[in-house]
């Protein structure tokens, strides 16, 4: 099997142990570095919680004020030829496909747009002859028309492609590497384009050179060691910095949990444990934009809102469709937070967080 290359693999911190001190001086460290990274996520860390929370806060409104950015995803299609093991668009699900023609895109929009929402993510499965580079390209178009930023979530595409998705109006990629762990990835991964890694791996290098102005990554909490993989995630973030230094970066923290299918995490992440992780990227990583969605409860956000992650989805639907017409009946995973946008505004505001609809005009694109 073909090795991790040299900066992405984690190996000198994966079988450290820090104590409680050696944690407590991360806490404190001036310049946090993957060192930091790798004590603040260590159990001994768990006993730091609270100024740990402290200090992501006090970061996280230095670098982005009192605010939380939103954005909604609208899901195009289900169809897709991937063996994921944990996803509910898998092709060996027995579920009913759907895919929206543009007259119900248009649809779509037009309910997105009367929420208020100004940030559009695009999904789909991966390539088919259903939903394929043209399908995407025409629903950016369509996109772009009515929204000021238009960011997808769909397959890999070559540095044509996503020049020609960035000349139609679309902003950013978000391109979860899943595991960064090279058994577990081929593992999770039984066939379809997205069983090679490295292909994937190079994706988000790939859209950014290609004129993309931001990329999103992540890895799916509880496929693998989290440890390994918030490590690797980590340097992969490092490297882009360096290597795409013109562009910006987000990191979400997408957790199993009851995925559809009854699909069990063979790591599972509990919420301290996640809030702990959100905390210890955000005093690692002060000005990268935080990501957290509706996978998680409306409790949960409630708490970390402000806390460290200044980016959030809202009212998402994860059918194909739902807001401005019926959607399919079953989506690519439960949502916990269901509350409309008006509902979860309120809470923000009850915090003293400014909701932002829009900080991105369409005009510099």
């Amino acid at each position: 099997m073909k090795n991790l290359p040299t900066w992405l693999d984690p190996e000198p911190w994966l079988n450290g142990t820090f104590s409680a001190q050696e944690a407590q001086d991360a806490l404190s460290a001036e310049s946090p570095n993957e060192e930091t990274l790798a004590a603040l996520l260590s159990p001994a860390a768990m006993e730091l919680l609270e100024p740990m929370a402290a200090r992501a806060q006090a970061i996280t409104h230095r670098h982005f004020g009192r605010t939380t950015q939103l954005y909604v995803p609208l899901y195009l299609s289900s169809y897709c030829p991937g063996g994921c093991a944990y996803c509910g668009f898998a092709s060996d699900r027995k579920t009913e496909r759907h895919k929206l023609s543009f007259e119900q895109v248009e649809t779509e929009l037009a309910a997105l747009k009367k929420m208020g929402l100004e940030e559009l993510l695009l999904l789909t499965g991966e390539r088919t002859p259903q939903a394929d580079f043209d399908y995407v390209l025409k629903c950016v178009e369509l996109a772009a028309k009515h929204f000021h930023k238009v960011t997808i979530e769909v397959f890999p595409m070559s540095g044509k492609e996503y020049g020609e998705l960035a000349a139609a109006g679309c902003t950013g990629v978000t391109i979860y590497q899943e595991t960064y762990h090279p058994a577990t990835y081929k593992e999770m991964h039984r066939w379809g384009p997205k069983a090679d890694l490295f292909q994937r791996l190079e994706t988000p290098d790939r859209a950014l050179t290609a004129g993309l102005r931001v990329a999103g990554l992540g890895t799916l909490l509880g496929l693998s060691d989290p440890i390994f993989d918030l490590l690797a995630l980590y340097r992969h973030i490092r490297h882009l910095q360096k290597t795409q230094w013109k562009s910006g970066l987000t990191v979400s923290f997408p957790r199993i949990q009851n995925e559809t299918g009854g699909f069990q995490a063979p790591h599972p992440v509990s919420e301290k444990r996640l809030a702990q992780i959100i905390f210890a990227f955000r005093i690692c990583l002060p000005d990268v934009p935080l990501v957290l969605s509706t996978r998680e409860s409306a409790a949960f956000r409630d708490g970390m809102a402000g806390l460290g992650c200044n980016k959030m989805s809202v009212a998402s639907k994860t059918t194909v469709g739902g807001y401005g017409s019926e959607g399919s009946e079953e989506g690519q995973f439960d949502v916990n937070d269901n509350r409309d946008v008006e509902t979860f505004c309120a809470m923000l505001r009850e915090k003293e967080l400014e909701p932002v609809f829009k900080n991105w005009d369409a005009t510099y694109r």
